[in-house]
Parts: structure tokens; sequence; C-alpha cells
């Protein structure tokens, strides 16, 4: 490649802008479940659930519900089924429209255009999180787009699969978008890359090769996309992306290819590194790095951005190179099968381990999709002779002594091929007394539970386990608070602007810069959508009080956008305390009810064994509906689910402290 390469964007800056979209795009699945099905507002009393059709229910937990909801419980199973996923037409790159009204939403501030002598740096993601890590840095007309992770779901988000940065800022300038970096190939650096990028006009992705493969292998599960245009560079290159110029070089973390940024600007260059580590030697740092940082010396830069996710933790990281002979020790001493679980993006991990297992004469077994697909990559792009890779099915043609095994699950998800093994699940892998289990991962704060459901499971086994507690057979790609410390030392900066990691991180970061001379005021701790600006010759830095919109950007089943804060939160209200669906048939002309209510429970109690709930609560709706339908005349059926929502709400809630969601169905007759 030359060594100035322009994208194609920037010779056509005024090519005309597509025309917006709803936030709602169809969107392939990026994993094998099947999509969910539709359901209403509840999903009639179908398996799980329990019923009370009145005082006479029967024995197998419920009636047939008496009016018009008549049919057997097979002949509605048989209507959900016929039900399909929403399939949304028009082609690839459509959406639908918004499935849910606009009400409610925060209003976006509109953001002053940027100044002529301006540099604008937008975070839109991964400043009050780990994950979604995307930043625009805008210049004039020109703006460069860095990073486009997705975030994994947690406890706020239920039902949801993945979360979004917000990139309608982008969207209203996709003109101006002149290339996109990718640091990296970690999910929470490219996952975000098939639901954004055509909202953003499909600019020219600049990657290095292994983050170039893993996009393209990702990108092959939507197909309804058009294809990237993707540029691989060495590490070394100049990229002129309009006024904007882009030189890259590599840095050190825990997957090949992994590159920083050097952009310059008309006020000065930005120098920005996400994830990074210092490869050292019990703290000192080895030359190969102290290679890599002299070309920062004997200059200023105008601003530093940096990974900030293990600030808190002090010194140096242990050296994967320790870890590694660590892990070659236990590859060369164990009699009978090893199995390694580690997360699938140690890819230097995982070469290290095929690597031993060869020299030992010992058959490595990888179990694992995404462990499967990096090995894939491993292949295509040469870096290893994978030649003692076997299947699983081939492990029993082996001595035990002979089997290495790579596997998925060290954090205790669900389906993931440790977890599988230890709960006695997996189709070839059945542990046994002489397996030894090696933990190669520390276990992150939100999986904590699970990673403790797997370690029961592992030693009801009886296999010997060993974790990073017991052993130093894991470091992280992140580096330590010393690790950072050596970083600054060696870039001389004007403003520091911390970057991935939640708030207190990055507060902790900027306490670092502060104590090694940093003013105070040079310093920027910015939110998701903050609109930092440098200005007045690259002499002040600020930010302004608008904006760029930063609400949440949800990929729920095949829908991508904006979920309503009100579906989310009945989420989370269902989860908690189930919910009561209240059934009942009034006189059109009287307001009186036809007969007494059936009611239908979820997740709240157990409707066998609270008869006397039941009865108080049919009373009181009956007294409700009665009540509000007095000299009604048309009858306002919404008033009345109003009334009836509310003193079944208080009533439940006084009997027994739950909060479920009340559902009242009134039909008219």
């Amino acid at each position: 490649m030359d060594e100035q390469n322009k994208p194609q964007a920037a010779a056509q800056p005024s090519a005309p802008v597509p025309e917006s979209r709803p936030p709602y795009i169809a969107g392939g699945r990026p994993d094998n479940r099947q999509p969910r099905r539709d359901r209403g507002p509840f999903r009639g009393p179908g398996r799980g659930g329990q019923r009370s059709g009145g005082p006479g229910a029967s024995s197998h937990g419920g009636s047939r519900m008496g009016g018009g909801m008549g049919g057997s419980r097979n002949s509605m199973k048989r209507m959900m089924r016929m039900k399909r996923p929403r399939r949304f037409s028009g082609g690839p790159g459509t959406r639908p429209s918004t499935p849910a009204s606009n009400e409610n939403r925060i209003p976006s501030d509109v953001i002053p255009p940027i100044g002529p002598d301006c540099v604008r740096i937008i975070p839109l993601g991964g400043v009050e999180e780990i994950g979604k890590n995307m930043t625009a840095i805008e210049y004039g007309k020109d703006i460069i787009v860095i990073d486009a992770g997705f975030q994994f779901k947690d406890e706020a988000t239920p039902g949801i699969d993945y979360i979004l940065p917000n990139t309608k800022y982008l969207e209203e300038r996709q003109g101006q978008i002149r290339a996109m970096f990718i640091t990296h190939g970690h999910l929470d650096h490219i996952g975000g890359i098939p639901y954004i990028i055509d909202r953003i006009g499909y600019p020219t992705i600049y990657t290095r090769q292994f983050g170039a493969i893993m996009i393209s292998k990702r990108q092959e599960e939507f197909p309804h996309l058009k294809p990237l245009d993707i540029k691989v560079i060495t590490g070394n290159e100049t990229i002129t992306c309009g006024s904007l110029k882009v030189k890259t070089f590599p840095i050190s973390h825990t997957i090949p290819d992994s590159m920083g940024l050097i952009v310059s600007t008309p006020l000065g260059d930005i120098v920005f590194i996400e994830d990074v580590r210092v490869d050292n030697i019990k703290g000192v740092p080895t030359e190969e790095e102290e290679k890599q940082y002299e070309q920062f010396a004997g200059k200023e830069y105008l601003l530093l951005t940096m990974d900030s996710t293990s600030i808190e933790k002090p010194g140096f990281s242990l050296s994967e190179s320790v870890v590694i002979d660590n892990i070659e020790k236990f590859i060369k001493a164990t009699s009978g099968r090893l199995i390694i679980g580690t997360f699938a993006s140690q890819v230097e991990r995982i070469l290290a381990v095929i690597r031993a297992a060869d020299k030992y004469g010992k058959k490595v077994v990888v179990e694992g999709r995404s462990m499967k697909t990096n090995i894939e990559i491993i292949k295509h792009l040469k870096l290893l002779d994978v030649k003692n890779i076997i299947t699983a099915e081939e492990i029993d043609n082996y001595p035990p002594d002979r089997i290495v095994m790579l596997v998925t699950g060290a954090q205790g998800e669900e389906f993931a091929a440790l977890m599988r093994m230890a709960t006695k699940q997996h189709k070839h892998v059945q542990l046994k007394k002489t397996d030894t289990v090696l933990l190669s991962s520390s276990i992150i704060p939100t999986n904590y539970n699970a990673v403790v459901k797997l370690k029961d499971n592992l030693y009801r086994t009886e296999a010997k386990v060993i974790t990073y507690l017991d052993s130093d057979i894991h470091a992280s790609g992140h580096g330590n608070r010393d690790e950072l410390k050596w970083i600054h030392e060696h870039i001389k900066y004007r403003f520091f602007m911390p970057v991935h990691g939640q708030h207190y991180m990055l507060r902790q970061h900027a306490e670092l810069s502060q104590s090694i001379g940093t003013p105070k005021e040079n310093i920027i701790v910015p939110d998701n959508g903050s609109v930092v600006e440098i200005y007045d010759g690259g002499k002040s830095i600020r930010v302004l009080k608008e904006k760029a919109p930063s609400n949440l950007v949800l990929v729920d089943g095949f829908a991508v956008g904006d979920v309503q804060e009100v579906v989310i939160r009945d989420r989370q209200m269902l989860a908690q305390d189930g919910m009561f669906i209240v059934f009942a048939i009034l006189d059109a002309q009287t307001g009186r009810l036809r007969k007494s209510p059936d009611i239908i429970s979820r997740g709240f109690v157990y409707l066998r064994e609270s008869q006397d709930l039941l009865r108080d609560t049919r009373n009181i709706i009956k007294d409700t509906i009665e009540d509000s339908a007095r000299g009604m005349n048309p009858l306002n059926v919404e008033m009345i689910k109003a009334n009836v929502t509310d003193t079944v709400s208080r009533h439940l809630f006084q009997e027994t402290a739950k909060r479920p969601v009340v559902i009242p169905v009134l039909l008219t007759i």
C-alpha cells in the first residue's frame, strides 16, 4: 500500500446523503438461536402458567376460561405455532416503521455547527461502561470514526441481545464521514458494525489483517447488507481523510494486529490508544515496548486518550510470557486429559497452547463456536501449523495423556462447551477424576454467580480444577496502573481524555494524569455523547452543554433501535413479580358482570394455594367494575380498565408485598 492512501469517501465530499430512515432495521441474528415468536400483551394459557377459572378449577392447574377466550390449550398452542417472526420487506437495507410511539423519548439537543478553527471529539460509547466503544473525531467538514463495538446485555436490559452506541449524530452527517478505523478485532470494538454500517453510509473501514478477517467473518451472518469496503493496513501507513491524516502504530494487547492511531489535525496531533498493556518482565518493560514508544519522544501532542479498564489495579500486570510458561508446564506434566477454559479472544494464548501441545506430542481438541471461528482465522492467515488439532469425535482414539482441550465457557455461560461438560450434557466429553481443568481467565464481575455455578459442577465431577488464584495462568489484556503511567510518561501531551471504562475508572485515570503534572483544567472526563472541543489554536479545551444523542440503542430480536423505557421496565417487573391477568365480560347496557371474572397468574403466586386471595380479589374486581360503570352510558371501557388496574394492584401489594403487572381484559356483550 502507498505511504498515503486516500479513501474513496474523501474524494466525494458532496455525495448525496441517503434519505433518513426510521430507527428500526432488519438485522440477522449473530448466533444460531431461533428467532422469537411474535407475542401480544400476554401469551395466553400456554405452558408454565397458572389459571383460575373460578372456584371450580380442575386439579391439573386450571379450567378452560369462560367467555370470549374459549378453546383448548392445544388449540391455543397451535395458534401460537402458526405465528412467524416479523419479516421486514423492501430488500436489503430497508427498515420497517418503528412499532412503538415516539412519545416520552428524550429530545435531542441541537448541537451548534463546529467552528472554523476547532477539533471536535465525541465519544459515542465506551466511556460509561465496558463495551460499545465508538468515537468520532471531526474537523471542518471531515469526520473519522474509531471502532464500532457492542455491549452485552445486563440486568437493566432484560430480553435484549446487545447494546449499541447511538449513532444519530453520525447519521445526520454521514456525507462527512471519510473513514472508519478499527483498532483491533474484539467484539466490543467490531460487534456493532453490522447494525451500524448502513446507517452511516458504508464508509471505508481501515484495520489490520486479523481485525479485517474477524469483521469479514462476522459479516457473513448478515447477508442482507452490502459488501464492506475493508482496506488492510500493516500498522505504519498514513491515511489521508480530507483535512485529517491518520497514522497507525502497533500496540500490545491479547489479540494480534492491535493498533493505536495518531490523528493529525491542523491544531495538532491526537494520540488515540484503546485497549493496551505493556509487555514486561517483573515490572520492567521489554525492549520491544521501549522501542515502540520511542516514536513519541521530543514532541508535544495535542491530546492523549487511553484505556482505563485496569486503572485501579496497582503495579504492572502479570506478563503473558509467564502465563504461557506456566500453562506449558501443565501441558508437559499432566498425566490425564487437560481441559483449558479461556476467552476465545485470547488468540495469543491459544496459539501458545497449540504450539506447546505439538512440542510434547499431544493432540488439541477445540470446542466452542467462537473458539473454532478463531482457529479458522488462524489457519487462513497461516499463523500456525495446526496439524495436531483433532475433532471431539476422535478423542477416544488417543490416550488421555495425549489430549489437550481448548474450550469456551470459563465465565459460566450456560450453553458453552465447558458448562456442558461440567453438567454432563456434552455429546463427546464426560469429565473424569483423572482430568485436569485450567480456568485460564479472571472472573468478570457480572459473571460471578455463573462462575460459582460452573465451579460447583466441575468439582462434582471430581476432576482437578485450577484457577488463576491457584497458579499464574491468566493475565489481563488491559494495563495496570503503573503500565498506564509508563505510557503517560513516554508521551508528552497538552490535554488528556480517559476512555474505555466505567465513570469511576475514568476519574481514577484522570487523577493519575493530574498526579504526573497535567493541569486539572486540561483533563476531560466525558460521558457518552459529550461534545469535546479543542479550540483557540489548540490552546483551550471545553465540553459543550449540548450532547450528542446517547440514549440506548438495543438489538432486540430482529429489531434494532430505541426500545421504549416502558418496555424494559415491564420486563423488569415481570421478572421480579410476574403478572396478573383479569378477564371479565360486562353487559354493554348495564355495566354489570355477566359471570365471575377469570384470573391468569404467571410468576406471582401459586393460585391453587391462594384461594382466599383470589376470592377477595374477585370481589374487589366486581365492585370496582360495577361502581365505575354505574351511570355511565355508553361504557368507557378504558376508564374502567384503569380503575381495575389501580385497585387490584393496590390490593395485591397490601396482601403480598408484590407488584405484579396487572392486565385487565374486558369484553362487552
